[in-house]
């Protein structure tokens, strides 16, 4: 092995460690995701709205009163959801149609066996 490919091994091994640490926090965000993601507005004194990125954000809102809190949900992500059950339930097979030259009939012969015309 050269030492070009011990040094991609040890990044792929590098990364697939730091992926499996992750991996139950990554498939619960994927999930939400998939569900669509809940998110936080705050509407401030003057009437703009500011989406809360943490809860600190919300305590102070809440401790400062006369501030509205709404909670709206992003829509549910389609290619997360895909990508779940890919992996859960196995990829469904797709359908693909084997064909002969121009169309026509494909011919098969077993190894060895003489082709007779």
């Amino acid at each position: 092995m050269t030492q070009a490919n011990k040094e991609k091994q040890a990044a792929r091994d590098f990364i697939r460690k730091k992926v499996s640490e992750a991996l139950g926090e990554m498939i619960e965000a994927q999930i939400i995701h998939a569900k669509g993601t809940p998110y936080a507005m705050i509407r401030a004194k003057d009437g703009t709205f500011v989406r809360a990125t943490d809860t600190k954000q919300l305590d102070i809102a809440v401790a400062a009163g006369g501030t509205m809190l709404k909670i709206y949900t992003q829509a549910p992500n389609t290619q997360a959801f895909v990508a779940l059950t890919d992996r859960a339930f196995d990829k469904p097979m797709e359908h693909k149609q084997v064909e002969g030259e121009g169309g026509g009939p494909i011919e098969l012969a077993w190894v060895g066996e003489k082709k007779e015309r």
